[in-house]
């Protein structure tokens, strides 16, 4: 069984499922599977993909779980009460072979039923393709990769660069995942001074896993994803106001914690009008997942002076593609004019010699209607409605990519 907790997921479907079960809990949705590697056959293993998810969905939340969930000062006594009560239901997920060896997997029913599917169908897909092509997994490489990594981030001047994992949905398996983060907490520390912490400068910041947070003793990290902001293109008044109703929805539920905006849903120029200085000054800062995240941050840098608000004040965070070269070059450039953090993914927790899955799993419709993200990276937005595409692009002044 390779999902064993429901709270072997990250922390951002906690807190976007309790603004849903708050904001929007009659809200109705629907999510698409894509592998972005050309070629890849994942026909083959649907019987046991399948047989993983009628395993997740026998799953419910644990006592010692739910204390730790309601121990978290964001999190409200009265989602624990629903999570107690929760499970996944396996009638809102298909999964389906197509004739080219791809799969299909099609999520579709209430919001607040199925947002917890997306990160460990995710893991069960990756854990899954690579137990059936890896037969005998080269461990002591992925070992070797990993001590090259954590010897770079050790280097002079770097002791106060702080990394997170973020790679729960395209790890090579539950049992690596596990491993790295153990030595990630014991080589690296994690700044925490208690008696009996690990030693070390602190350079581990924490994980996005909400799991391996409770059972490590390390910081769980996220706030929203791309699905919030997209759903609320259905949700709100207006599509031209989805993005700051969404901010100001978030708001309502949280009065000012969690406060890191997701600046990618619609690009940056659209972020930047829609982010005025009341956001400025409600939100810790914003996290970049697409484009070039060099000018992401000048841009944003400059931003906050033209509102006048102290950047030193704010958190930019990096999540996009990260490996451990691109984050030391990015904590050179913006080292002391702005808060850091840094969140590695895939090549952080698959990073064994072998060619990673891009899967993932994108919101395509809420309440009947499509939603969409436009990214700045080609390639990285997901709407199967290309005329829909092509409006949300007008009405938020977006142009096309060649």
């Amino acid at each position: 069984m390779i999902i064993t907790s429901l709270l072997d997921t990250d922390l951002y479907k906690f807190t976007m499922m309790q603004v849903v079960l708050h904001q929007f809990p009659g809200a109705q949705v629907e999510y698409r599977f894509k592998c972005r590697n050309p070629g890849v056959q994942l026909a083959p293993y649907v019987a046991e993909i399948r047989s993983e998810i009628r395993s997740l969905c026998s799953l419910h939340f644990q006592e010692d779980e739910l204390a730790y969930l309601r121990s978290l000062r964001f999190i409200k006594s009265d989602f624990v009460d629903f999570l107690g009560l929760f499970r996944l239901n396996e009638k809102y997920i298909t999964v389906t072979p197509q004739p080219s060896g791809e799969i299909d997997i099609t999520i579709r029913g209430p919001w607040l039923h199925t947002i917890l599917f997306e990160i460990p169908v995710l893991a069960i897909v990756n854990e899954v393709y690579f137990r059936n092509t890896q037969k005998v997994p080269d461990f002591p490489e992925g070992r070797r990769r990993l001590d090259d990594k954590m010897a770079l981030l050790q280097a002079d001047g770097l002791a106060d660069l702080k990394i997170a994992d973020y790679g729960t949905r395209r790890r090579f398996s539950r049992a690596w995942h596990e491993e790295l983060l153990r030595v990630l907490v014991a080589r690296l520390g994690t700044g925490d001074r208690r008696p009996g912490a690990p030693p070390g400068p602190g350079q581990f910041a924490g994980t996005s896993n909400v799991l391996y947070a409770m059972k490590l003793g390390v910081t769980p990290l996220g706030t929203m994803a791309h699905e919030y902001l997209q759903a609320c293109q259905a949700l709100g008044p207006r599509l031209r106001d989805s993005q700051v109703f969404g901010f100001e929805m978030w708001a309502k539920e949280y009065r000012g914690d969690l406060g890191i905006a997701l600046s990618d849903v619609y690009g940056m120029s659209a972020f930047l009008r829609d982010f005025d200085l009341y956001f400025c000054k409600l939100f810790d800062g914003a996290r970049h997942d697409s484009g070039d995240p060099f000018a992401w941050g000048e841009r944003l840098l400059e931003h906050y002076r033209k509102n006048r608000v102290d950047p030193l004040t704010k958190t930019l965070i990096f999540s996009d593609a990260l490996t451990v070269p691109r984050t030391i070059e990015l904590y050179q450039q913006f080292r002391g004019r702005c808060q850091l953090a840094f969140g590695i993914g895939t090549n952080l927790t698959n990073d064994l010699g072998y060619e990673p899955l891009q899967v993932v799993i994108k919101m395509t419709r809420c309440n009947d209607q499509p939603v969409a993200k436009v990214s700045d990276t080609p390639g990285k937005g997901m709407c199967d409605d290309e005329k829909y595409l092509a409006y949300l692009r007008q009405v938020f002044e977006i142009p096309s990519v060649p």
